[in-house]
């Protein structure tokens, strides 16, 4: 009950005085109790770049968090996320050259506000599937050997089914190595698993591929905020 009676008056002094003060009151707050710093500055979920973050039907919208990342693609990280992936590489053999786009693929343009639709028809995982998609991380650590990530990555979301006829992963994540290394990148390791890989400039920069009609890989990356490269990964084996 102290608490409560010493920050009484610090909350009444914040309902009235210039605006001007405010920055003042809640440094004064957020010294006395950590609860309150935690109520004035945690995100609001009105925030139009956070609003994604509310997870109630995370299995029916799948869009990731609209947030800022908090790496940034120095170049010193963007020299060492290179070196890891080529390591990475090497440790599987020669590596394969990125060969150039060829002609456009059909589809959507795969990124971090692409529903469960668009991600399911480009590994061509039938629209019924989109019910059985749920969140959660730890597929993302469990990856199959031809949807594996990079080193270094930064995982945005991660997500999938396990269910007959519906088993699919989908990760988002963030590098900051050039989209030309994470593209070569995915390109060996869906060529080394039998994917037979291609390289797409349309709709987005991708790689897709397959080994039977149930065994597909789809990967586009994008330009992401502070340099990095954004990227979203769909794999489907049935």
């Amino acid at each position: 009950m102290v608490r409560a009676f010493v920050l009484l008056p610090l909350i009444a002094l914040a309902a009235c005085g210039d605006a001007g003060d405010e920055s003042a009151r809640d440094a004064a707050l957020i010294a006395m109790d950590p609860v309150i710093a935690r109520a004035l500055h945690d995100p609001l979920m009105t925030d139009p770049d956070l609003a994604s973050r509310n997870e109630a039907n995370a299995a029916i919208g799948f869009a990731d968090s609209g947030a800022l990342p908090v790496i940034a693609a120095t170049a010193e990280e963007t020299r060492a996320s290179q070196e890891a992936m080529r390591m990475a590489l090497l440790e599987g053999g020669p590596l394969s050259d990125l060969p150039p786009p060829g002609p456009a693929r059909g589809g959507a343009v795969l990124g971090p506000t692409s529903g469960p639709a668009e991600l399911l028809a480009a590994v061509g995982a039938p629209p019924t599937c989109a019910a059985a998609l749920g969140e959660d991380f730890a597929l993302a650590a469990d990856l199959p050997a031809p949807a594996a990530i990079p080193p270094r990555a930064m995982v945005v979301q991660a997500g999938g089914s396990d269910r007959a006829g519906c088993r699919l992963r989908i990760v988002r994540y963030l590098s900051a190595a050039p989209s030309e290394d994470v593209l070569q990148f995915h390109y060996v390791t869906a060529r080394r698993a039998g994917l037979a890989p291609r390289r797409y400039a349309a709709p987005g920069d991708a790689i897709a591929g397959a080994s039977t009609k149930t065994e597909r890989i789809a990967v586009h990356v994008r330009r992401a905020a502070n340099g990095l490269t954004g990227v979203t990964l769909v794999y489907r084996r049935d």
